[in-house]
């Protein structure tokens, strides 16, 4: 019997593969449980169309995320902050404030997630900031701390 796996099964395979499987395991324990679908011409259909949606979806994504990192490479976030003595901050610069200045200053809207800092910005200046996008597309955030007044 050939079945549609609607979930990952150890020892099966993983969710959307075709498989062949024993009658009595297929009628008896995957199709009841709805862990598999019996593949009639529909259903491999259908799970052909869920592909071809997930591969567009997918190639979609990559191109936001190359666009962001060309956008991301131009552009300059400013970052004000309280200062203590000696031109050190009060705390540090943090990857969602970042993010949100981002958003606000250039329209880009990035997870703070997605923010990959080094070490902590504490003091006032100019910093590169690597932002991991997805699909392995990074771009540098230029990132711009002055004084809160």
């Amino acid at each position: 019997m050939k079945v549609i796996l609607q979930q990952d099964i150890k020892g099966q395979g993983k969710k959307g593969q075709l498989k062949e499987v024993s009658d009595g395991y297929g009628r008896n324990y995957l199709l009841p449980r709805g862990l598999a679908i019996e593949a009639t011409a529909d259903n491999l259909n259908a799970m052909r169309l869920k592909d071809k949606a997930r591969q567009a979806q997918i190639a979609k994504e990559r191109a936001q995320a190359l666009e962001y990192a060309e956008k991301l490479g131009a552009v300059v976030v400013h970052v004000k902050a309280k200062a203590g003595s000696g031109g050190r901050l009060f705390g540090s610069i943090t990857s969602s404030q970042i993010a949100e200045a981002l958003a606000a200053q250039h329209g880009i809207a990035i997870e703070k997630n997605q923010i990959v800092q080094t070490e902590p910005i504490k003091q006032f200046g100019t910093f590169q900031v690597k932002c991991k996008l997805g699909y392995e597309i990074s771009g540098t955030i230029h990132v711009m701390v002055t004084e809160e007044k």
